[in-house]
């Protein structure tokens, strides 16, 4: 375990110690006083409506021996009690270039040869970065970002939890330019990974040449870059064929010709297996999630099983015993062999592709499609839910539910496409959503649920699956 004492935060943040011994050793670190556990050190966190350093001594009553905080005057009763519980106290001037700061003297005490796997791109960022954790797992003991927590808190509070780890697989997200690069500066990653870029926040960077220049800012925080990419994504297999000094390119693919290659595949409802083929090597390989993008999420974590020197049969266990993330994919049976997919955590037009495809797979199914609006599209909204009014018709799917605001252009472009217009439906609310399918569903029936976050819709299939298990 790498060690960090309240003297390396003092030093990293120019922080003052109010309290305290500088040689005390702060091991676990949460911005979150509902999880704080004895010994932990808090991190009093600014939000847009809330200050957490103004929680202090609720931090401290559940359990933080540290705390690092920003513009509190701590009044002498208070010192004098935190003096009496032998608490120690950090001042800063911003706590979170502070918990940015800690977390890159972390990350620095495991060296340049520690396998740090970065993972972007704009859709499958968290199922991907799930595969490779469950690949590189079967040898190294690993580290992975835990859901999407990955962002300029989430990432660091990730780094800081490494303790005896051999390997750490972090996913990166971003909205605008500059973000990758903050995040990989802090991670510094031996392996980068893209893998796609499509058209996920296009209305703030306005292209998606501009969304593959800010994916690409990944490499900054590289010394010796080495990277992943998905060859069959046209923007990632047009920067390959450039000249890149310095940086070691590895390609997947299954149209494309790449390093890694899926080759007779074979898709089911709920799994999928193909041939892996790598240079004159080929193995085979079970998926335990149907779909042809999670095909190429097990590609891009063969690939990097491979560059860390993981065996066919180490890298094929792991793949067959990944597990996703909730919300992404999530499959549940119900009572009259009714299934629902809950995948509303996010959405872009690429996953919606993806999920419609999945769904379109339930071949003796009547299938239900509750989708609502893609998020951060500006000029280019009313286009793309077109088109996936275009792929809920292209994939067959019987019956079309949605809301908001954008989604009308989803059930203007089905309509027009020739969907039937007695199995489309447009609700002002989540509750006529609940009521319809309440009513209307049947036993074969399988429904997706497919939005960007801020629409909730994992509230309606969580409210769903709650009454009819």
């Amino acid at each position: 375990m790498k060690d960090i004492k309240i003297k390396d935060i003092i030093n990293i943040t120019g922080g003052k110690l109010i309290l305290g011994n500088e040689e005390e050793i702060c091991e676990n670190f949460s911005n979150d006083t509902r999880n704080i556990k004895k010994g932990d050190t808090y991190i009093g966190l600014q939000g847009e409506k809330f200050d957490g350093s103004k929680f202090w001594k609720e931090a401290i009553k559940n359990g933080a021996k540290t705390i690092i905080v920003q513009n509190i005057d701590f009044t002498s009763e208070d010192l004098k009690e935190l003096q009496n519980q032998s608490k120690s106290v950090i001042v800063v001037e911003n706590t979170k270039v502070a918990l940015q700061e800690i977390a890159k003297f972390k990350r620095n005490l495991y060296g340049d040869n520690f396998k740090l796997v970065g993972v972007t791109g704009s859709v499958g960022k968290t199922s991907t970065k799930d595969m490779i954790y469950s690949v590189v797992s079967q040898k190294y003991k690993t580290l992975k970002t835990e859901g999407n927590h990955n962002n300029d808190i989430g990432l660091p509070l990730t780094i800081l939890k490494l303790q005896d780890h051999e390997a750490a697989v972090i996913e990166m997200g971003m909205n605008h330019f500059g973000e990758i690069s903050l995040l990989t500066n802090i991670a510094k990653p031996t392996i980068s990974v893209i893998t796609n870029i499509g058209t996920s926040h296009i209305g703030n960077l306005g292209s998606r040449e501009n969304i593959l220049k800010a994916k690409l800012e990944i490499l900054e925080g590289m010394k010796n870059p080495q990277i992943v990419i998905n060859q069959d994504n046209d923007l990632l297999e047009k920067w390959a064929k450039e000249e890149h000094k310095g940086i070691k390119i590895y390609t997947y693919g299954i149209d494309n010709t790449s390093n890694v290659m899926a080759k007779n595949i074979e898709l089911k409802e709920n799994s999928s297996q193909f041939d892996c083929v790598c240079g004159k090597e080929e193995f085979k390989i079970k998926v335990p999630v149907g779909g042809i993008h999670f095909v190429y999420n097990a590609i891009c974590a063969v690939s990097v099983g491979k560059i860390l020197g993981l065996s066919n049969a180490e890298i094929a266990k792991g793949i067959e015993s990944f597990s996703l993330t909730k919300k992404r994919m999530d499959i549940t049976d119900l009572k009259n062999n009714v299934k629902v997919i809950n995948d509303a955590y996010n959405a872009s037009f690429e996953s919606m592709q993806a999920s419609l495809k999945i769904l379109s797979s339930y071949k003796e199914y009547r299938k239900i499609a509750v989708l609502g609006d893609m998020f951060e599209l500006g000029d280019y909204s009313a286009d793309l839910h077109k088109k996936v009014g275009d792929e809920v018709v292209k994939n067959n799917i019987d019956i079309l539910i949605c809301l908001g605001e954008n989604s009308k252009y989803i059930v203007e472009e089905a309509k027009k496409k020739g969907f039937n217009p007695n199995n489309l439906y447009y609700f002002s609310d989540k509750k006529e959503i609940l009521d319809y399918l309440t009513k209307n569903v049947k036993e074969k029936d399988v429904i997706l649920f497919k939005a960007s976050n801020g629409m909730k819709f994992f509230e309606i299939a969580n409210k769903y699956i709650e009454n009819n298990q």
